[in-house]
């Protein structure tokens, strides 16, 4: 029991310490971006930043900064009453070309239980809206895009509840959902609200799909991020490159999380692409 209540300060001043190396290296390193397709995810807070201001503008600029290929935002619609969207997409799309996923039944609302998946140069092969467990109103918003830098990719886009029991039923169903279709490359990424460890944790539970967890990558509080609530994981080895947090200036006061992102290589070492999909299903012009 001493080891634990020794933990908690321990993990603060690790993110203090590699909290002031992220910093360094944004005024220190100006390289291009790597090659691949960058892929983020943010959640949003609803537009509310650590000043308690409300400004979609605010947040529009930190997805701006970002500049990923595809995007998965957590919190975009309003909670409660008749969800609608907070966000100017067509904003968006005019500056930095991502279009939304297209969600079913939802005139208001951007995407699916506040979960909108943003991606560009690219074609939606098909769409799914899942019902997670729990006491509380959430989903998994399931993507298949083919994205025109090359190769299928299927996003399942998640936020999870606040109680350890739910996110653990969440992480079943989704895990299920897998088993039924696990030949084409899958990114999961989205506020997975876990940052314990071990076999109690929801976390666990993604280890029969997507295999041992990469190192977490703290994004909560955004201020001074010590839990890694945020997450993005591949189920094949090698897709994903390290993930990291969007550390900046803006990032940290638009909201109360931190983005993450990672790059995602959908070509193999033969330099083939991975999961090549077949002729579409449905189209959605990018």
């Amino acid at each position: 029991m001493h080891a634990r209540k020794d933990s908690l300060p321990a993990s603060i001043l690790a993110s203090i310490r590699n909290r002031k190396k992220r910093l360094d290296a944004l005024h220190l390193d100006k390289s291009p971006r790597q090659q691949g397709t960058l892929i983020a995810s943010y959640n949003v807070h609803k537009c509310v930043g650590n000043d308690r201001r409300f400004d979609p503008e605010r947040t529009s600029r930190v997805i701006h900064e970002i500049d990923a290929d595809v995007i998965a935002l957590q919190e975009a619609d309003t909670r409660f009453g008749e969800r609608t969207g907070i966000l100017d997409l067509n904003r968006l799309e005019r500056e930095t070309g991502l279009l939304p996923v297209p969600v079913a039944g939802m005139s208001k609302a951007h995407g699916w239980h506040g979960n909108v998946v943003l991606f560009k140069k690219g074609l939606v092969r098909d769409v799914h809206q899942i019902v997670l467990p729990g006491l509380e109103p959430r989903g998994a918003l399931v993507a298949e895009l083919e994205l025109e830098a090359g190769g299928g990719l299927r996003i399942i886009a998640a936020h999870f509840g606040l109680l350890r029991h739910s996110r653990a039923q969440q992480a079943k169903v989704l895990v299920e959902l897998m088993g039924q279709k696990s030949d084409t490359p899958t990114i999961l990424l989205g506020d997975l609200n876990e940052w314990r460890l071990g076999d109690r944790s929801s976390l666990h539970t993604f280890q029969s799909v997507f295999g041992p967890q990469p190192v977490a990558v703290p994004s909560f509080p955004a201020r001074l991020p010590v839990l890694a609530l945020d997450r993005i994981m591949a189920n094949r080895r090698g897709v994903v490159t390290a993930v990291e947090a969007h550390d900046t200036p803006l990032a940290r006061i638009a909201s109360d999380h931190l983005p993450i992102k990672a790059i995602v290589n959908l070509r193999g070492e033969d330099g083939n692409v991975v999961g090549k999909p077949s002729r579409p299903k449905a189209g959605h012009a990018g």
